[in-house]
């Protein structure tokens, strides 16, 4: 036990001082306090001037004054001005006095229509916007032609009653489904690379170790089991390391600068009303994905010799991955749907399905716990079978031919 427990600390602290680890883990703090500050930053960096659009009225009607109000309306950052012709209009835009400018002509089938022009049309919401208010003013025009009243022209936009409602007992409401949603697709992409990164990092580690021939020194004192585990329990130390200092700079900077968990960038995400047991079972599914495909990322990589042939040996468990973030990623518009449900008890794809669903619908805990069993009697079987393979693997140096290589590393393993 005392050697699991030194080659334990050993991959922890070793990991913890390389400077790739520090530096990852800065820019990663960084972009935290970035994003916990994003509506400060936007704030500050928004300039007090507002965007102006030049308007070329040619329909005789005297709209200007009318779709001015109407612009004002929809975005009161946007200063609409006059323009005699297209020519004083372009110039003004070649200054950058203006954004750019709106063409308003007659048309015998709608009355009128807009053109927009700038420099570039790639800032679509002030497009968006003066068409909105063209929109809302050719509706006040046609009301006032058919002689409607206030009260009918109210009725005639006002859009229909339409509620959802779940039948079945302790269902989300549409509103937590929306709250959650947000909140799930982080957390999703937060377990998507959690996973692949330090399962990667083990790969990585015991292919570094066997080409500077360490390994031949470490099986000759510790048992290759023990390495294997060890190597797992020290890197799961280094993740939990860097996620709680993630967390900290996150929480710290939010205590700091907003009141609560529904303010600025998370407003969007809807983190204001965040249910602990989602956070709960966030970690037990981060956790139980990363020992599943950690001790998949040792064997593999204990038969690779060099570190170049890493990536194609583990681009199988990369599939996998990616394939089960795909089917989250999908099924976070319909969480009910059948495929939804048969994946979330294949157990690689278990940690982010089934986190997905539990986050996203009323699961019976029966479901969760059969899905957490099965995966931990996956890491169970995936960790016996590992072990032998990493026994034999550690002995193998040449050429990595995949499953030739494991079949090869299992023979080794019965012969020791």
């Amino acid at each position: 036990m005392n050697k699991f427990w030194i080659v334990l600390s050993h991959t922890y602290l070793s990991k913890l001082k390389t400077k790739s680890f520090i530096i990852s883990t800065i820019i990663m703090m960084a972009l935290i306090l970035v994003l916990s500050n994003l509506s400060n930053l936007i704030d500050k960096f928004d300039s007090d001037e507002q965007e102006k659009v030049a308007v070329i009225d040619q329909t005789e009607g005297g709209l200007f004054d009318s779709y001015k109000k109407a612009v004002a309306g929809v975005n009161e950052d946007l200063s609409i001005i006059s323009a005699q012709d297209e020519k004083e209009a372009e110039e003004k835009v070649s200054a950058e006095e203006i954004v750019g400018y709106l063409l308003i002509q007659k048309d015998k089938t709608l009355g009128f229509k807009g053109t927009y022009k700038a420099n570039q049309i790639s800032d679509s919401a002030v497009s968006n916007d003066l068409l909105l208010a063209l929109t809302q003013l050719k509706g006040q025009i046609t009301a006032k032609e058919l002689n409607l009243t206030e009260q009918q022209i109210a009725q005639l936009n006002t859009p229909p009653a339409f509620d959802t409602i779940a039948l079945q007992k302790n269902a989300k409401t549409e509103e937590d489904l929306n709250q959650a949603r947000g909140l799930v697709y982080v957390l999703l992409f937060v377990i998507y690379f959690g996973v692949l990164m330090y399962a990667t990092m083990i790969a990585m580690e015991v292919a570094t170790e066997k080409t500077s021939r360490v390994m031949e020194i470490l099986i000759s004192s510790v048992p290759p089991v023990t390495q294997m585990f060890a190597k797992i329990m020290g890197v799961a130390l280094l993740s939990l390391t860097q996620m709680i200092l993630f967390f900290g700079v996150g929480y710290f900077s939010i205590k700091q600068n907003l009141t609560g968990m529904d303010e600025g960038f998370f407003s969007f995400f809807g983190f204001g009303s965040t249910d602990i047991s989602t956070i709960i079972y966030a970690i037990i599914f981060a956790l139980l994905g990363y020992f599943l495909y950690a001790t998949l990322a040792a064997c593999l990589g204990s038969v690779v010799s060099k570190i170049e042939d890493v990536q194609q040996m583990i681009s199988p468990m990369t599939m996998l991955v990616v394939i089960a973030f795909m089917i989250a990623m999908f099924g976070l518009g319909n969480p009910s749907a059948s495929y939804i449900t048969i994946t979330s008890f294949i157990p690689f794809f278990t940690p982010m399905i089934m986190f997905l669903r539990v986050g996203m619908l009323e699961v019976p805990f029966w479901e969760i716990a059969i899905s957490i069993a099965v995966l931990i009697l996956t890491i169970v079987l995936l960790g016996i079978i590992g072990a032998k393979i990493y026994r034999g693997g550690v002995l193998m140096y040449g050429s990595s031919k995949s499953l030739k290589s494991i079949k090869n590393a299992l023979q080794l393993s019965k012969k020791n």
